[in-house]
Parts: structure tokens; sequence; C-alpha cells
């Protein structure tokens, strides 16, 4: 009876770092507050994998909001965010690209090659810092002096 027991806590306590492993990360780009705003969620699963499964919520409150899969990717991948105007946004994650949009936030598709009329400005990027999701917003373009 008492190897019984012991096998079953011992097996918990073994149970218990791998359902910690798993993990459910968010963070957020304001648009126009935090109304208007696209978010990243990246969720692992065990330590031995290497990839996270992200998706991207597009919202404008209170009129939408939509959570699009984004599939999987390393654990550690960054994901641009590039503005190309007209509530439309262009989602770079390494070599794969996306357009999802603000307006209705049911726009999204997986592109196959730069638009013809470019990426757009660069916003920020969601990338991971000391095991956390953030949002980095891109240095804003300095606006060359006037001319004399």
């Amino acid at each position: 009876m008492m190897l019984s027991r012991f096998s079953s806590g011992a097996l918990a306590l073994l149970i218990v770092p791998l359902l910690a492993a798993c993990s459910d990360q968010r963070a957020s780009f304001e648009i126009k507050g935090s109304a208007n705003s696209l978010s990243l969620i990246r969720v692992t699963g065990m330590p031995w994998e290497n990839t996270a499964q992200y998706s991207i919520v597009a919202a404008r409150l209170p009129d939408c909001m939509r959570r699009h899969a984004m599939g999987k990717a390393p654990r550690g991948a960054k994901v641009e965010v590039y503005s190309p105007g007209n509530d439309a946004w262009i989602l770079k994650q390494g070599n794969k690209m996306y357009v999802t949009e603000t307006r209705s936030c049911e726009g999204f598709a997986k592109l196959d090659k730069v638009p013809d009329d470019g990426l757009g400005q660069l916003m920020g990027t969601f990338e991971m810092r000391s095991e956390t999701l953030v949002f980095t917003a891109a240095p804003k373009p300095v606006a060359p002096p006037p001319a004399n």
C-alpha cells in the first residue's frame, strides 16, 4: 500500500514540471489606444519542442475582434508589423508573411510575396525578451531638416 501511494506521489511530482513548461504568452501593439490593436499569442508545448503555435488578434472595439491562426514557427521567432495603410497590417515572421486588417477584423491571408507597393512602414516587432513576449515599437522616422 505504501509503495503505490509513493509511486502515485512521485509520478505527480514528475508531471508537474512538464505541465508548467506549457506557456501562453500575449503582447499587444496598440494602434489607436487599447481598443484598436493587434495582439500576438504564442503558445508553447513541451520543453523539448522547438516550436510554438502563433496567432494574431485584430481588434477595433467595440466594432470587431477576430483571432487568426498563423501556425507553428520556432519558439524565438520574431514577428515584424508593417503598415501599408488603409487599416491593413502586414506581419512578417521569418520568410512567412500575412496580411490582416482592423476595419472589419475579418480579413486575413498568407502572402506569397512582398506586395508590389512594398510592406509599408515598420511599426515594430513582437519578440521574446528575458522569456517574455513583448512588442517593441520601431523608432520614429526622423524628419529631414527644413530646406533653407
